[in-house]
């Protein structure tokens, strides 16, 4: 498969790394989501979002939970919107996230451990 990982509603576009490993431009398609995780804030947002009551919260729900400015809290929650990991909806004033549950089984699915320890490849 060579759909990008970055769209929000693309499957995984690669076989687990342990595998096989990566072409250039499957890790190119991941490395968005994966950059995106790498910032502590986004990933306490994005856990905070998961975890929340019904699954999803408003960024005026978001903004006590940090030393951060409600503009902060918006880029960073734009941010794991564009790499695929929330979807959001206006209501009103306000922006409701919640998590692409397909976005971090993708993510999962990827890192997952081999089924055989033993099996190796060369990269290609």
């Amino acid at each position: 498969m060579s759909m990008s990982l970055v769209a929000a509603d693309a499957p995984a576009c690669c076989a687990p790394l342990a595998r096989e490993p990566l072409s250039t431009e499957q890790a190119a398609q991941v490395a968005p989501r994966l950059k995106a995780l790498a910032d502590p804030v986004r990933l306490r947002l994005l856990s905070i979002v998961a975890s929340h009551a019904g699954g999803e919260a408003c960024v005026c729900d978001l903004v006590d939970c940090f030393a951060l400015s409600q503009p902060t809290i918006s880029h960073h929650l734009k941010v794991l919107h564009d790499a695929g990991l929330l979807q959001r909806e206006k209501r009103g004033t306000w922006v409701y996230y919640r998590l692409r549950p397909a976005a971090l089984a993708d993510l999962a699915a990827l890192i997952a451990p081999p089924s055989d320890p033993t099996a190796t490849r060369s990269c290609g």
